[in-house]
Formats: structure tokens, C-alpha cells, sequence
């Protein structure tokens, strides 16, 4: 950790805590982000392209990690995960440990390390749908600019000496510890972000039944240049164009047996990967199936209405009773309720998308006593207990749009404590 005395930790280096963090570095406060991952950016850097604009998110981080860069009030620690908070509003006693990442501030990003490295593994950035070295970079704008090796897959003792003769400037230190660090914060602001709710819990919906049925953000990564496929929609199973997609909406949500809440974002979600479709696939037929469609705000109803005016989509209201595989075409059938029709229907189709729910990952840390979680799983504030504050999907589901908006909100709240306990 740097020598600066940092005021304000947020734990969590996607989109609401990057945000968070440089509104308060730059109201002129010192800030500590955590984030357990390699890299900082999220889920939002695994992306293909915002609604309803339709731009990609590499734009909008890049500006962040500049200016985070920047920025010496800033600092970030990757691989590092917060074990314990004690103490109260103006004087938290954090303890956080890092993990290491074997691969020094010398490294310049030049990729000889993983052109060297003979050990492959399914990439987790993908989702497990293609593979990287255990010498690897998330991903071409990854910040920190600086390669990792991934401890778990590493052969140390068989390949380790090959790895360090390929760096030419001494960049790889296989040597290195997990580091623990114990820091006085006035403020904290949790910025945990969310996961994918697990659509195998979903039998009716066929998920482990067949790679042609998978959940929304791997489709996000299928229509990604620098995905598994470089953009291309196919098939997963057997790489055929798949020209007849179909979404399936409240996969697990708004469901007592699930998530019993609606995750906000999935409708426009679909709707925002239904145009990827549609742009690579000219004569493509879609199909969504859904219990309600919620786009609020008038942006959001009118990219809607641009979706349902294309004559290849179909929008259909009603519960889909199952998904699963044609065993001699590999073709997946939907199978669902047609209420405007009055009937059943099934739906043949080359693809099929379930929109999964977002799902709170606060439950994953140890959270002081007071730290107050509703019972979906998000932060609830208690004015009464100030000095921790809940920032984009720790606190409620929301889009990327409604997280950087509070980030402001978070870093002014965080920031007013430190000036209470001055």
C-alpha cells in the first residue's frame, strides 16, 4: 500500500466504485479501492455494448482509468478482498488481504510471458467458452495494463524457469506472498456489484441440458469482438449461425422460489441483444418470451418500441413451461403459453437466452453486525448508523446508467462523514 493516509475505502472496482472513487479523489479526499479481481472495470468491462445507446463500454471506462491514473489520491488494490471490518462511522479498522500476482511493476504488457507459458485453462473472462494461459491478460484494455498469473493453474516447478527467461525485463516473481493489511478508514462505501443468478436451479429451463442454452451475459460475450467467437452469434455446440434466437425473460426473477424480485435491467437487456442479432443476421427471427416488459423512463420505452417495430422479432406474453434440446437436430424447443393467442405453443430456434436475474454478492463478505441486508440480499442504509453506504447493485438491482448516479450520491455521503469525524 502507498504512504498516503487514506480517508474513504470502496470496496469493489467496478463501475459504481470507480465512479465513486474518482468523485471523491476529486473533491480532493484520499480513496482505497479493493477489488478481488485482476483487473478493475467489473461486469461492465465484460460487455458488449450499453443501452439504449448502443455504444461500447470501453469508452467510458477508459476515461475512468485515465483519470484514475492520474490521480495520486487514488489508490487500487487488485487480488484483494476485505476480511474484516470493525470499529465505527470515522474510525473503521479494515483488514484486507491481497493475493499475489506474481508479476512485478517492471511488466510493460509485452505478452511474452504468455506466449512462453504452456498452460492452458478455461478463461473465466469468457465464461469458460474459449481458453487463456495461466499467463494471462483479462483483456486488451485491462487496467491495470499488467499481466497475471494465475496462481491455481500455474506449474511453478515444471515450467516457472521458461515463464522468467521469456521476460526480458525481470518481470516475473514467483516468489511473491499473500500480503495482509490492517487501515483506518473514516468511511466506507460498498460497491460489491452482483453476480448472474445460477439458471441450473431452473430444471423447466434446460440449462445444463445443452451448450445452445445459455444465460444473458454470455451472449454479451458471443457478440464481443474480443470474445470467444470475436462477435460472431453462433451456435455454442456445433458453430452454426444462429438466425433463430430466442429470449426468455424473469429467469429465476420475480419467482418466490428464485428471486422473488425483478432485477430491472433484463428486459432491456434482451432488447439491447436482440439488435446484435438482428445487426449481424439480416434475415434473423427472433423470438421473447415474457411475463411483463419494464423499460421505464421514455429513452428506455422508445428503444422498445424500435425493437418491436422490426417485423423478425416476435414478442410474446407468457410463461415458458420448458426449454430443452431436439436430440437429432440440436435445435432447442421452446415450449410456452401464448396468452394473447389463448393457446401452447412451441418454438424451434438454433439459440436460446435465458435473461437471469441479478443477484446481490454482499452475502459473500463478512459485514459488520450493523450492516443492515434486506431479504433479497441488498444493503439497507440506516441513517441512525452512518459511515457505511450501499452504491450501485449492493444496494438495489440497477443499470450502468442509475450506478454511476449514485456514485455521486455515495461519494458525497462518504465524504460528509469524513468531514463529521475531522
Amino acid at each position: 500500500m502507498s504512504e498516503q493516509v487514506s480517508q474513504i475505502l470502496v470496496v469493489g472496482g467496478g463501475i459504481s466504485g470507480i465512479s465513486t472513487a474518482v468523485e471523491a479523489a476529486e473533491a480532493g479526499y484520499n480513496v482505497t479501492v479493493v477489488e478481488q479481481a485482476p483487473f478493475l472495470g467489473g461486469r461492465v468491462a465484460r460487455m458488449n455494448k450499453y443501452f439504449p445507446k448502443l455504444c461500447p463500454p470501453a469508452c467510458g471506462l477508459e476515461i475512468n482509468f485515465r483519470r484514475i491514473k492520474l490521480n495520486s489520491r487514488i489508490e487500487y488494490l487488485t487480488l484483494a478482498e476485505v476480511e474484516n471490518i470493525s470499529g465505527s462511522s470515522g474510525n473503521f479498522d479494515v483488514t484486507v488481504t491481497q493475493r499475489p500476482r506474481f508479476i512485478n511493476d517492471k511488466c510493460v504488457s509485452c505478452g511474452a510471458c504468455a506466449e512462453a507459458c504452456p498452460v492452458e485453462v478455461p478463461n473465466d473472462f469468457n465464461l469458460g467458452m474459449s481458453n487463456r494461459k495461466a499467463a494471462y491478460m483479462p483483456y486488451e484494455q485491462a487496467f491495470p495494463q499488467q499481466y497475471v498469473i494465475d496462481e491455481h493453474a500455474c506449474q511453478k516447478d515444471s515450467c516457472g524457469e521458461a515463464c522468467k527467461k521469456a521476460c526480458k525485463y525481470d518481470a516475473i516473481d514467483l516468489s511473491m506472498q499473500p500480503l495482509s493489511y490492517v487501515t483506518k478508514y473514516k468511511s466506507i462505501v460498498l460497491a460489491t456489484g452482483w453476480k448472474p443468478y445460477d439458471a441450473s436451479k431452473m430444471d423447466n429451463l434446460g440449462f445444463t441440458t445443452s451448450k445452445n442454452i445459455i444465460a444473458n451475459v454470455a451472449m454479451e460475450r458471443l457478440a464481443s469482438k474480443n470474445g470467444p467467437t470475436q462477435g460472431k452469434i453462433v451456435r455454442p455446440s456445433d458453430g452454426k449461425e444462429a438466425k433463430r434466437v430466442a429470449f426468455v425473460q424473469c429467469a429465476g426473477s420475480r419467482d418466490e422460489n428464485h428471486l422473488a424480485y425483478c432485477s430491472a435491467v433484463c428486459c432491456l437487456a434482451s432488447l439491447k441483444q436482440i439488435t446484435y442479432v438482428r445487426e449481424q443476421y439480416p434475415d434473423a427471427e427472433i423470438y421473447m418470451f415474457y411475463i411483463d416488459l419494464r423499460t421505464s423512463g421514455t429513452t428506455y420505452e422508445r428503444f422498445l418500441n424500435t425493437v418491436k417495430d422490426d417485423e423478425k422479432v416476435t414478442l410474446i406474453k407468457g410463461k415458458v413451461a420448458k426449454v430443452h434440446e431436439d436430440q437429432s437436430t440440436g435445435d432447442i424447443i421452446v415450449e410456452a403459453e401464448d396468452i394473447m393467442a389463448g393457446k401452447k405453443i412451441k418454438v424451434p430456434v438454433d439459440l436460446c437466452v435465458l435473461a437471469t436475474g441479478m443477484q446481490s454478492t454482499l452475502g459473500d463478505m463478512r459485514l459488520p453486525h450493523e450492516v443492515k441486508i434486506n431479504e433479497n440480499g441488498f444493503m439497507v442504509e440506516d441513517i441512525n448508523q452512518p459511515g457505511i453506504y450501499a452504491v450501485g447493485c449492493a444496494k438495489d438491482p440497477m443499470d450502468v446508467a442509475k450506478s454511476v448516479q449514485g456514485a455521486t450520491g455515495a461519494a458525497l455521503k462518504a465524504i460528509q462523514t469524513v468531514r463529521r469525524s475531522a
